[in-house]
């Protein structure tokens, strides 16, 4: 739903990646995967890397996800907008903790009269951040702080009550895995650090959460129930470090500041 009179976003920061390869050829491994083995043509080769200068010029952003206020119960936007669009530079960034750079776009559908049919694509990418199509089917959920930043006497209580059950609070009960929109962050690579706006200072809030896995693979606890016993599922193929998540934060006092994201 991008405007076709609208620039497309570009990202000029410094990029890096250990493997640099060409989106078409990705797509087209993973095509050759879905293929009966038999009737599999040669796969591109995504270890041999493209020359690193392609890099170092401004990489076209990637549409990574597109919710509608009308789909999502718990939408955060301004109070004109009916969709949130989220993209990223499919490369690693040293200023961002080597994850992807996020760029958000809020507009109002009804504004858009000729759409985007062909956006620029990226030069190269990393593989693990080109997504693949999907749709989404949102599911709410009750969630609750990461046990570390709740008050002191309440995590103590949560910490005895744990001792005599088979149950995890931080697994099992508080902060659902995959992908989201808002509820709480989870902290458990690095324990809980300020995520406060560079405009002005405020702390900022969980808006969305881009996954490795849309599950966590281990425990049954948050599926839904036709997929109890199932292992987390990855359709978009993308993957966030070492199968862990990006947390993209925005600031309350103005959805126009910079977003902040964390790797988790």
């Amino acid at each position: 739903m991008w405007p076709a009179e609208e620039p497309w976003p570009y990202c000029e920061r410094e990029h890096e990646a250990s493997v640099l390869v060409k989106p078409d050829d990705v797509r087209r491994w993973r095509q050759i995967l879905l293929m009966p083995k038999g009737e599999r043509p040669e796969l591109p080769d995504l270890d041999e890397s493209e020359p690193e200068e392609l890099a170092h010029g401004p990489i076209a952003m990637l549409p990574v996800m597109q919710l509608y206020r009308k789909d999502i119960p718990d939408f955060i936007g301004p109070a004109d907008a009916d969709v949130l669009q989220v993209l990223w530079c499919p490369l690693d960034h040293p200023d961002e903790h080597y994850s992807p750079h996020v760029f958000l776009k809020w507009r109002n559908t009804s504004g858009v009269t000729e759409v985007l049919v062909d956006p620029p694509q990226p030069v190269v990418v990393s593989d693990s951040y080109l997504p693949e199509p999907c749709v989404l089917h949102p599911e709410q959920v009750a969630e609750y702080q990461y046990r570390l930043l709740l008050p002191p006497d309440l995590s103590a209580s949560i910490k005895d009550w744990e001792a005599t059950s088979d149950l995890s609070y931080q697994s099992d009960l508080s902060i659902s895995p995959g992908y989201k929109v808002a509820g709480f962050a989870s902290w458990h690579l690095t324990d809980p650090y300020p995520m406060d706006c560079d405009e002005c200072g405020s702390a900022m809030s969980l808006l969305v959460t881009i996954a490795s896995y849309d599950g966590n693979g281990t425990e049954d606890s948050w599926a839904p129930v036709e997929d109890q016993g199932s292992r987390a599922g990855n359709d978009t193929e993308i993957l966030i470090g070492r199968g862990y998540a990006l947390w993209v934060f925005f600031c309350p006092q103005s959805f126009e500041h910079p977003c902040k994201a964390s790797m988790q």
